[in-house]
């Protein structure tokens, strides 16, 4: 956390711990931010780990060890997962060209290992690896209405293309607003500042121009769950990524990475073992719940929620291909509390807002 804790403990925040940073879990009342959100505009800070990579070879180096090309233009960015030899996900992250220099903004938790990794990589390669997480503040506005929101307050014409940013002002604090890849399923947006100008950034974003209700993680569990959208933390870590249909994460054409020959033999063959789906249910699933089809396992649930937009408990499961391809055919339950309850496969997402999260799966 930037040292916001002042600020976030006047909107009587309560916290949690992600990636060994203590972040704002949520203000009170988060089923009523959540529809705040939906409806118009919220603002969350983000726990990145940031890695600030220079140097000559800095797009080559980044580039052959992702899973995906990092651009070579200035002001725009990717989405790529960093995988190991079995084709799984070791980490994912979003890389920015940012003209001299690239920034790489990782879960909570995996940078410094990333760093050090790297560093020791390098060989005669002219590439700079720096964690520079403590540098920068960076908070989220996501919203039907956070293209207003940043318009009101933000000196600069807002980016139009996902993973796209512009450089300006707002108030008095140089920012970089990032437009992002709909993971809420709404119009979103990352701005970036220097930790000394965190407080005047989020009061910014909280109370000028169109006003946004501030929002914890909880609030974000439940928004990116109605969105369909995998997380590094509870759907991603260690799963091969053509279980997820993640091919916005996947360049099946670039050359060679680690894990590439695993994930393009398992595309080029359609043999993804698993599927990502969603199920409604009567109770809120555990992460880990066995999810049967009839008296055979078919899978377990990665995340549930009681959703504040349906009203009912929702969840996001790994089923067994087999299963998920024949959901109308299938007779789920869920075991919950030691009980079987029935459950229903449904299309994602759970919820249409004004985005569409780019990590929809796509199989």
């Amino acid at each position: 956390m930037t040292g916001l804790v002042d600020v976030h403990d006047r909107h009587d925040a309560t916290y949690e711990t992600r990636g060994g940073r203590q972040v704002v879990r949520d203000y009170g009342r988060p089923e009523r931010t959540h529809r705040a959100v939906r409806n118009v505009t919220g603002v969350i800070e983000m726990a990145y780990d940031v890695l600030v990579v220079t140097g000559d070879d800095r797009i080559d180096y980044v580039d052959n060890a992702l899973s995906n090309r990092v651009p070579s233009e200035d002001q725009t960015g990717v989405y790529a997962l960093l995988l190991d030899p079995q084709g799984r996900i070791r980490t994912d992250m979003y890389v920015y060209n940012a003209g001299e220099r690239l920034l790489v903004f990782v879960p909570p938790g995996n940078g410094e290992e990333l760093a050090e990794e790297w560093r020791g990589k390098t060989f005669i390669q002219d590439v700079e690896i720096e964690n520079a997480t403590d540098e920068f503040a960076i908070f989220g506005v996501h919203g039907a209405k956070a293209t207003e929101k940043i318009a009101s307050v933000f000196v600069e014409q807002t980016p139009e293309q996902h993973l796209s940013f512009v450089r300006g002002g707002m108030g008095d604090a140089g920012v970089t607003v990032i437009r992002t890849d709909g993971l809420t399923g709404e119009e979103g947006y990352e701005i970036i500042c220097s930790v000394s100008e965190a407080e005047d950034v989020f009061d910014t974003l909280a109370n000028r121009g169109l006003n946004a209700a501030p929002f914890g993680y909880r609030t974000w569990e439940t928004l990116t769950l109605e969105a369909g959208t995998p997380l590094f933390e509870t759907e991603l870590d260690d799963e091969v990524p053509n279980n997820l249909g993640l091919r916005n994460a996947v360049d099946f054409e670039k050359g060679c990475f680690v894990g590439q020959e695993v994930v393009s033999r398992v595309e080029n063959r359609g043999r993804a073992t698993k599927r990502l789906v969603g199920l409604t249910t009567d109770a809120v699933p555990d992460a880990g719940a066995t999810v049967f089809d009839g008296d055979e396992t078919a899978g377990e649930v990665t995340r549930g929620v009681e959703s504040p937009t349906l009203e009912k408990p929702i969840g996001l499961a790994l089923l067994d291909q087999g299963v998920a391809t024949a959901l109308d055919d299938a007779e789920l339950t869920i075991r919950i509390d030691g009980d079987e309850r029935p459950a229903e496969g449904v299309d994602l997402p759970f919820v249409d807002g004004s985005d569409e999260s780019a990590r929809l799966p796509t199989y």
